[in-house]
């Protein structure tokens, strides 16, 4: 923006842009405006977002669920390679697969995106990537927030965190209380290192001169970088699916902590989980991590499988007679699943794996 004459205002020679930050709205409307939801009311550019939350009265008690969460230092990738249009993806899996663990089903949306610099076209790339995710989620993008932070960080810096509100009936909800000994633990393949454990990832391939991300790895089928911005994979629509036609027990999301850690977040303390390694093979890029860090780091087994997926992206632990049922459900949503284990007699609240991957 300019007055006086064309003179940049006092707020522009701090180095914060109205004007970019209006271009920017201007070119992201086109994307929420896709990510709606027929309880939206009104538009972008509003203070607050507003959700017409009446048929919830349909409810006989209807309970919110909400989380908050970024994508970590995966956003570093993107910067690197100027590739901006798939991070989004990765806030919404992070936030919305939080929500659908108790059986919520997303309603709505809103992003945080804090900046060096507002370039409208990268802003409008990164609110791309997450209206798409909505859409595929089947929640409401209701609005965000976009914040200029010169001297803080760098212009071509950002960072991205957000926040959803789901819903789920009271009688519906999944959790520890329903699970038994004797269930069956459903795992769902992630598409790869979705947005956990890139800080030790980063540290892995730190020496550029020998891993630049635009490195082609033959295992990979194609370059670090482009494996690395590899998008999170949406389970919210099948989850959901899954837990109306099969009764799932409960859920776990595999982010932060890895398979043992998150799975043992949803066990009572009277069982014990125990995940069978040998049920499946962790996609290349995981074994290409496992290699270069040991070289590199020194790093072991439990150092990965305390920051990684390893491959899962979520767990479903159902009753053992609705195995095979739930895993045809999950390949009609095109997601790989098989049976990695089961839920013990042992008292404990714990998860461990036991055995030896499986061998590409």
């Amino acid at each position: 923006m300019t007055s006086n004459g064309g003179q940049r205002s006092a707020y522009e020679r701090a180095g914060v842009s109205i004007e970019a930050g209006d271009q920017a709205v201007d070119l992201m409307r086109e994307w929420v405006e896709k990510a709606r939801r027929p309880e939206v009311v009104g538009g972008i550019g509003g203070f607050a977002g507003l959700f017409d939350a009446s048929a919830l009265t349909d409810c006989r008690r209807p309970l919110l669920a909400t989380s908050a969460d970024g994508v970590g230092t995966k956003v570093v990738i993107a910067q690197r390679l100027d590739k901006h249009d798939t991070i989004g993806f990765d806030l919404v899996g992070m936030l919305v697969d939080d929500l659908v663990v108790c059986g919520a089903e997303p309603l709505f949306l809103t992003d945080y995106i804090a900046c060096g610099k507002v370039v409208p076209e990268r802003i409008a790339a990164i609110v791309k990537g997450v209206a798409e995710a909505c859409v595929q989620a089947g929640c409401a993008l209701l609005g965000g927030e976009t914040a200029e932070h010169p001297g803080v960080m760098g212009p071509d810096e950002y960072d991205v965190a957000g926040s959803t509100t789901g819903v789920v009936e009271a009688d519906d909800m999944l959790g520890a209380d329903r699970v038994r000994a004797g269930d069956a633990l459903v795992a769902m393949a992630s598409s790869g290192l979705h947005s956990n454990g890139y800080s030790l990832v980063r540290s892995v391939f730190a020496d550029r001169s020998a891993w630049p991300l635009e490195r082609y790895v033959d295992s990979l089928g194609r370059t670090l970088g482009e494996e690395l911005l590899e998008p999170t994979r949406l389970y919210a629509r099948p989850a959901l699916e899954l837990a109306r036609r099969i009764g799932t027990h409960a859920m776990a999301h595999i982010t932060g902590g890895g398979i043992a850690a998150n799975l043992a977040r949803v066990l009572p303390e009277s069982v014990t989980a125990v995940i069978e390694r040998s049920t499946w093979a962790p996609a290349p890029v995981f074994a290409l991590i496992a290699d270069v860090g040991e070289s590199t780091l020194g790093l072991r087994r439990p150092d990965l499988e305390e920051a990684l997926n390893m491959g899962i992206g979520m767990v479903a632990v159902v009753a053992a007679d609705s195995t095979d049922e739930a895993i045809a459900l999950l390949a009609e949503h095109e997601i790989e699943a098989w049976l990695c284990g089961e839920v013990l007699d042992r008292p404990g609240g714990r998860a461990e794996l036991v055995g030896d991957y499986r061998r590409n």
